[in-house]
Formats: structure tokens, sequence, C-alpha cells
């Protein structure tokens, strides 16, 4: 595909990272000369320095011969016109603009203002939005280091680190059948160390595993007993910053949790005290010994560091865990500090770009591709695919899992049929519309599986 990506911040850098190794053709558009240096000495991309909405910077970017424009600058306005602009006078078939302002993308006005006839923007990306959602169901699943919703929520994937005292530590992967006979569940991929294992019967889940499996949502805390001692449900809230992310959080999660919100910002704290109900904010520093103390920190289930600052975030997640918090998650923008962090004081680095990136590549994968989550920083991939043919056009259609040629460290986990969840054994049939679940720990293969699901011309 050829790809314009109007943004060489955290997340267009992020995609671009992405979408260049896969035999794609990238060119990204900044204002900062230096930003652009840095990504052409790594990828393999063309760069061009200006202003993103101009017409004569996107013709020389490409845009008049390209398959898609990706406009995620940290302005709104230049996202919105960059898409009109494309779609206006270079018929770009596919636009996807990020844009953050509530006031744009409110129920009311978002219908009106995005459509053909005023700001063309094929998808719409909010990132606040999609960050808030995965946080969302880390809080609902506890002890789980991602969760990922598929075929909208019946299926989820979710990764945990095997910790001593699980049922199955120590034993063959098989065992998970015979201890759960009532439950279907199936695991994806283990990683050991940083390195990914494709799981067999006979592997052997050792302690510090992080294991990636699938199941219907209705089953999960179930598996997650087998693998780990399942932890309490949450229900004491801290959240650090009451920014958009923060905010968004607290209003989805009051009604059911006890929430309290830090916030610095004295002002800001005025603004979401009158618009939040069960909500308690405080006005203070997150990084405040005493008033953490004063609220309780070591019978708090969850810290949340929220905040825009990763230093910040990184210091009071340490303090909070030192005063005694349950668990604490952390927003880190800068992929080095995430990479550092997690799995030591912090339990799970969440990283935006990478949530951003996910929602993304659901729109750039090939076929009909429903969704594709970025997993282990990129490392790995999982991707829902709807299937389309017959025997004689597709390579999948009428096949049992075990005559499916997949590239190497591919694992069809999962079938959705007709509503229903069919966990993946060597056994099951692929039938025409249905939505796969397909987890490769190697992304540099997803063009491969891209192939492995097209249909033949014939079917058309």
């Amino acid at each position: 595909m050829k790809i314009v990506i109007i943004g060489a911040g955290q997340v267009g850098g992020t995609l671009a990272e992405h979408l260049a190794g896969e035999a794609n053709d990238i060119s990204v558009v900044d204002l900062d000369g230096r930003r652009l240096r840095e990504l052409q000495d790594r990828l393999d991309i063309r760069t061009v320095q200006g202003m993103g909405s101009h017409p004569d910077v996107l013709v020389r970017a490409g845009i008049e011969d390209a398959d898609m424009l990706v406009a995620v600058t940290n302005s709104d306005e230049v996202n919105m016109c960059a898409c009109q602009v494309a779609h206006t006078l270079f018929r770009t078939p596919t636009k996807i603009g990020r844009v953050r302002n509530r006031s744009y993308t409110s129920k009311n006005n978002r219908e009106r203002l995005f459509n053909d006839s005023n700001f063309p923007v094929d998808f719409l990306i909010t990132p606040e939005q999609v960050v808030t959602d995965y946080i969302h169901r880390l809080v609902e699943q506890p002890g789980a280091l991602q969760v990922l919703d598929f075929a909208n929520g019946l299926v989820q994937l979710v990764a945990v680190r095997v910790v001593k005292g699980g049922p199955l530590l120590g034993q063959e992967l098989r065992l998970l059948r015979e201890h759960m006979p009532k439950v279907d569940a199936r695991v994806a991929a283990i990683f050991r160390r940083d390195s990914p294992i494709v799981p067999e019967g006979d592997t052997v889940i050792e302690e510090d595993d992080e294991v990636f499996f699938i199941a219907a949502k209705k089953n999960i805390r179930k598996v997650m007993s087998e693998l780990r001692r399942l932890d309490n449900p949450y229900r004491r809230l801290i959240i650090a910053g009451g920014g958009n992310i923060g905010y968004r959080l607290a209003k989805g999660l009051e009604n059911r949790y006890n929430v309290k919100i830090i916030e610095f910002s004295e002002t800001r704290c005025e603004y979401i005290s009158e618009r939040l109900n069960k909500t308690v904010v405080l006005h203070g520093s997150a990084t405040d010994q005493d008033l953490l103390l004063e609220e309780n920190i070591d019978k708090t289930d969850v810290f949340l560091a929220l905040t825009n600052d990763d230093e910040v975030n990184i210091m009071a997640s340490l303090l909070a865990k030192r005063l005694g918090a349950r668990k604490v998650m952390t927003l880190i923008n800068n992929p080095v500090y995430a990479n550092l962090v997690q799995g030591g004081e912090i339990d799970i680095a969440i990283s935006p770009q990478q949530a951003t990136t996910s929602i993304l590549l659901g729109h750039v994968r090939r076929g009909d591709t429903v969704s594709a989550h970025s997993l282990r920083r990129g490392a790995a991939e999982a991707m829902e695919i709807i299937v389309h043919g017959d025997h004689n056009t597709s390579k999948v259609v009428d096949r049992a899992i075990q005559d499916i040629k997949s590239p190497p460290g591919t694992t069809l986990a999962a079938l959705v049929r007709d509503g229903e969840v069919i966990i993946a054994h060597h056994d099951t049939v692929v039938r025409n519309n249905d939505h796969a679940i397909v987890f490769v720990v190697d992304k540099k293969r997803t063009r491969e599986i891209e192939k492995l699901f097209s249909v033949g011309f014939t079917f058309f």
C-alpha cells in the first residue's frame, strides 16, 4: 500500500515503524525536520518537511496515487483539513484523522461534521478514548497485563504473568482441558524471557511466563485462575491526573468503583468535580507522600498514574507502590521508559501510542480485517479477519486447522460463527463468513497471513 502519514510524533512515528518493514510505500510529513531525519535514519521511508494540509506538500509526499492518508498531528484542525484536501483535490480512497477535542467528537456533532459533504474523514480516531477503553478493560480483569476485545466483545485475548501457586505451573498445556472440562480456551502464545514460544500440547508452563490465551469473555476469569492465583476484584481506585483520560476513566468507573482523582490544577479540579457524580476530586500532587497516606494508599487496589508527564507518572507510581498500593498502572509515552519499568514495581506500563496504533492497524491491513492489535511493544500482532470464499477459492474455507498451511509462529486461535465462540483445535473446520482470531508472534508475518486469507478472483 502507498500510505501518506501526516505527523511524525509518537503515533505517526510508531505507525511508520510498524508499516515500513512490511513492503509498504510510506511517506511521513512534518514541520520538524530533526524528527524526520531521526525517522529516516532508522526506517526505509520518504520524508517531506512542510505543513501536511498544504496541497503542494501533499503532492511532494505522493498523495496523487496514495491508497491512504493518515493524519495524526497534534492539531485537530490540520488533520481535518488534510483529509479535506486529500478528498477534494486527489480523491484519496481512505482518510483517517486523529481528532481529540470533544466539541468536534460529541455524539451530536460527530455525525453531522464528519461525512463526505463536510469533513470527509472515513475513520475518526480519538486517542484519549482509545486509551481510556484499554485501561477500563484492565480494571475489569484484575491480574491481566493486556486485555483485547474481538467480535464485539464476545471473545477476549488476555495476557497474564504466571506466578507461584497457579494450578498449571510446571504442567503441560494439554492438562488445561482436563482442569476445565466445561470451559474451552486456547493458549495463543507464550513469551519466556522475552522470546516467543509457539505453544504445543507438551509445552510446560514456567514461572514468569507471559501467557496469551483466548476464550469467550464469560470464561476469562476461570481460565486465569488456572494460570495464576486469581486476584480479588478491584474496588478502590486512585487516579493521578484529571486530564481527558483520567476524567473519562473516572466517569466510566465511578458507578461501580470507589474512585478518587488527584489533580494539580485547581481550575481543572473545579471543572471535573462539577461533572463527576461520585468521584472524590482532590487538589494536590500525586507525588505528595502525606496526601497519599491521608487518602489510605495502603488500602488502594489500583493506583493509576495518568498525567501527561512520564516522569511524574513513574515517580508517583513508585511512591504509591512503596506506600502499599496493591497494583499500579502507569501511562508512559516514551517507549524506552516503558520497557525499563514494566514488571518491576510498576505492574503495567500503558503505551498510548501502541493502543492508538492498534486501532490504525485494523484499517491498514489488507483483506477483510476487522481489527488488528499490536502486542509486546509491536513485536507481535493479533488480528480479527472475516473469512470469505469456498473450498476452491480460499486456502482456509472448509479446511480443518491442521490442514491449513499457516506461516511459522502463527496460531489460529478462535472462530466466531453466527455469534457463537468456537475455540480452535486441530480438527476445527473453518467456514465462509467466520470471524477468525489469529495470533502472530512475529509481525513480519502479517503479509503472509493476509495472503493466506485472500480470496481467488473466481469467487467474485
